[in-house]
């Protein structure tokens, strides 16, 4: 079997969609299934492009490569999943779309001033940007032979889209344990230190300002480490510098795995007050190291993490909620052990190969 694997980021680009391309790659033809990558960004399509251009390039890159596959598996629904979409319906080969995400909720929060959660927007009517970018992305799973979902919150939000809700399936998304191990190894820092670090994209949603405001509330020996770039990086800045919190939150912009390893393993605790996580790559990640984790009891999370069995689950932007939930991990040395032992064995249920083997038993019935 050979497949094109179309993905709007790509090692060394980071982030989830760029982490899942490279593991089907990698693990993929282990099972005798040939990968081919079409991609935007520093391996592939440059940015750089003006937007239509590159669209365009994308396209043409997905026919050339698919002439001789059986299938385009598209990683997201806008940016590569309509070009995708367009060169297997002009080749007639089958087509599968990954929905990591809400793409036209993401782009609306940040673009058109939507404030409703993901799950509000689903019910909601507005205006006619919003709902041509919204029937675009519903075209896409509704051309598509299966979509995958990345957890069975998600699965279900998706069914929303399709006319056919019998071929939205949710497989897990899969990280390498063992390498996450073999790298922690190389990490020379690991302490306790009063760090609280977070990651991800500076974004509305992922509430790294209310995250600014619970360091502000801590004794005044707590510090924020927050990595990853995004649009709300000058407005949390800002903030900082209104607060006079500048000697107890830090930026550090986007890093390396292993700089992000070597902060999740040098600090005391990792944060994630996220309003929206269809699966969180990171979490289990942490989970993998050892580092206690306080999060949002949204989404897919309670899927990754019980409260009070894996972690420590609030409400978003419950400020006192994650003060409270802080300051427990901190001074209970037995809640501690437990959650962080308790979050190490449950990471193992998803690895890699189960992930992969999924994928490569709905490729086959694709296919076939």
């Amino acid at each position: 079997m050979r497949i094109v694997i179309a993905t709007g980021i790509f090692p060394p680009d980071i982030g989830g969609p760029a982490t899942y391309a490279k593991l089907l790659q990698d693990e993929l033809p282990k099972k005798g299934v040939a990968v081919d990558i079409v991609t935007y960004g520093k391996a592939g399509i440059s940015h750089r492009i003006p937007k239509g251009i590159k669209h365009v390039l994308f396209f043409l890159s997905c026919v050339r490569k698919a002439i001789g596959a059986e299938a385009i598996f598209a990683q997201d629904t806008t940016s590569a999943g309509v070009p995708a979409m367009l060169a297997a319906k002009l080749l007639r080969k089958k087509f599968i779309v990954r929905t990591p995400g809400d793409c036209v909720w993401e782009q609306c929060v940040q673009r058109f001033g939507v404030q409703e959660s993901i799950d509000e927007f689903q019910k909601k009517t507005y205006g006619w940007k919003v709902e041509l970018f919204r029937s675009l992305q519903n075209m896409v799973v509704n051309a598509a032979d299966a979509v995958i979902a990345p957890s069975k919150y998600f699965a279900h939000l998706v069914k929303g889209w399709v006319k056919n809700p019998a071929k939205v399936t949710h497989i897990y998304n899969g990280i390498d344990i063992n390498a996450i191990h073999d790298m922690a190894k190389d990490v020379s820092v690991k302490n306790e230190s009063h760090v609280i670090v977070s990651a991800g994209r500076l974004v509305p949603w992922k509430g790294f300002s209310e995250l600014v405001e619970v360091i502000e509330r801590l004794p005044i020996h707590w510090q924020l480490h927050i990595i990853g770039e995004g649009p709300e990086q000058a407005h949390i800045e800002t903030q900082i510098q209104e607060k006079g919190l500048s000697e107890r939150v830090r930026l550090f912009g986007r890093c390396t795995r292993k700089e992000l390893f070597e902060h999740v393993l040098g600090a005391k605790i990792f944060a994630l007050n996220t309003a929206f996580e269809s699966f969180s790559f990171q979490l289990v990640e942490v989970m993998a190291l050892g580092t206690p984790i306080i999060t949002t009891n949204i989404g897919n999370l309670p899927e990754i993490i019980t409260h009070e069995k894996e972690g420590v689950l609030c409400d978003v932007n419950d400020i006192t909620a994650f003060v409270e939930g802080i300051l427990r991990i901190e001074e209970d040395a037995a809640f501690r052990k437990l959650i962080t032992e308790q979050a190490s064995k449950k990471s193992a249920l998803f690895s890699i190969d189960q992930t992969v083997t999924s994928v490569y038993a709905l490729l086959q019935r694709v296919c076939e």
